[in-house]
């Protein structure tokens, strides 16, 4: 079976950073789109940032300059480095992937266009 799993998440407090990363196992999705997506208890699932097969990049609006989605190939591992947390960045992280396509497009607003995903990684950023 093709796995995703990730890792680093934690509690913080405002202003400071966490680095997440999800490694896959089963399959390679270097030439694939990627993306981490959230959800926070009582909200729908929402796009934080998606990655494409060229390395094409989009990001939520409320995460804009704060976050950076970077991959590193020869591991297969796919990292979120997230800076200057707020309180509302709280929430269970998720790593996906859309296994048959390697642009993302509009992907980031759509989580059913993802085909795999990991058990997600709790955020928690304190005031």
């Amino acid at each position: 079976d093709v796995q995703l799993v990730e890792s680093g998440g934690g509690s913080v407090q405002a202003g400071g950073s966490l680095r997440l990363s999800c490694g896959s196992s089963g399959y390679t999705y270097i030439t694939r789109c990627m993306g981490w997506f959230r959800q926070a208890p009582g909200k729908e699932r929402e796009g934080v940032a998606t990655i494409d097969g060229d390395g094409n990049t989009r990001y939520a609006d409320s995460v804009k300059g704060r976050f950076t989605i970077s991959r590193d190939n020869p591991k297969t591992t796919l990292y979120l480095q997230m800076n200057s947390l707020k309180p509302e960045d709280t929430a269970m992280y998720y790593c996906a992937a859309r296994p048959l396509f390697r642009y993302c497009h509009d992907s980031i607003l759509d989580p059913s266009s993802f085909g795999a995903w990991g058990q997600g990684t709790q955020v928690t950023v304190s005031s």
